[in-house]
């Protein structure tokens, strides 16, 4: 018996939900997936839930994996590495992202050949998006988008489509929130070609409850910011660190030479020899900068060959005449 030959434009697509305790917004968020996106298997990642939250997915249909490892980031490391496909549809299952938007957000993928479609929420209702939240994204995108470039307005979105290149590239280092910080710098430091889709965002069913932390994880995005602009910006890091140094340096330092000009004598010598460590160590700062950038420049085209190693996404070259 001969079998029909499968279709080589046709193109995978799966949906990955990563889940903890969210008994209450599961079965909504699976319903909604599989209208948006018949053709694509659902895939809900549970980490740990004690509610039914596993018992919910499976019987809406969804295929249910588990990831003990306690933290968003180490979900999506684990679903990035099981899953193959050719678009993945990344969303938090908690019910407040549209998705009525996965197919438009898929077609400009794959219309421009996207490595990285990120669904940017707009919203007028504050139960949603609290202000508070609103502002720190908007303060923690700025300073992202200051450092990296300004290609993406919302780079806290929990909802995305990416690219088989874009996940098998990707490093996945983090282990909680923070993961959506690591994914606008990977696109931004690759160059990658990316586009934003404006998506409807909505507050939580009754009885949801969010398991973002607001300070705390603020203040973990925070840090870890920081810390990819000193891995990868290192140049840039360092130079501030030696700036701050040397006015420190210069502003202890200018009363005692201005008295040593004037009499010849060093009357605050324990503010001098200050002021020198200071000079020092801004000297010392600089140069680790220059240093580590040649490094860091090193690691980029390790990871740009590894990037350009994995096959680009197909265009839709029928939309164009």
């Amino acid at each position: 018996m001969t079998g029909i030959a499968p279709d080589p434009d046709l193109q995978k697509i799966v949906v990955l939900i990563p889940c903890y305790n969210e008994e209450v917004a599961i079965r909504q968020v699976v319903r909604d997936f599989r209208a948006a996106l018949p053709e694509a298997p659902i895939y809900v990642y549970d980490n740990n839930s004690s509610d039914k939250t596993v018992e919910v997915a499976r019987a809406e249909g969804a295929i249910v994996r588990t990831e003990r490892i306690q933290g968003k980031g180490h979900v999506v490391r684990r679903m990035f590495a099981d899953i193959d496909a050719d678009f993945y549809v990344l969303v938090d299952g908690d019910a407040t992202y549209e998705a009525a938007a996965a197919p438009a957000m898929l077609e400009l993928a794959r219309i421009e050949g996207l490595d990285m479609v990120n669904g940017a929420r707009v919203t007028d209702r504050e139960a949603a998006y609290r202000r508070g939240h609103v502002l720190g994204n908007r303060v923690l995108t700025g300073m992202v988008t200051t450092v990296f470039g300004r290609r993406l307005s919302d780079m806290l979105s929990g909802y995305r489509v990416f690219s088989r290149r874009f996940v098998k590239s990707f490093p996945a280092l983090s282990a909680g929130f923070e993961t959506e910080t690591e994914f606008t710098v990977h696109a931004l430091e690759l160059s990658m070609p990316i586009g934003e889709v404006s998506t409807r965002y909505i507050e939580r069913p009754p009885g949801s409850t969010s398991k973002l932390r607001t300070y705390s994880d603020g203040l973990i995005i925070l840090r870890t910011i920081i810390n990819l602009v000193k891995q990868e910006r290192p140049l840039l890091f360092f130079s501030v660190i030696s700036t701050i140094f040397l006015l420190l340096a210069l502003i202890l330092g200018a009363p005692v030479l201005a008295t040593y000009w004037k009499t010849g004598l060093v009357p605050r010598l324990p503010t001098a020899l200050l002021s020198t460590g200071l000079v020092v160590l801004s000297a010392l700062s600089l140069t680790c900068g220059l240093i580590l950038d040649s490094v860091t420049l090193a690691r980029l085209e390790a990871k740009r060959i590894a990037y350009l190693a994995l096959p680009a996404p197909r265009m839709d070259d029928t939309r164009f005449p």
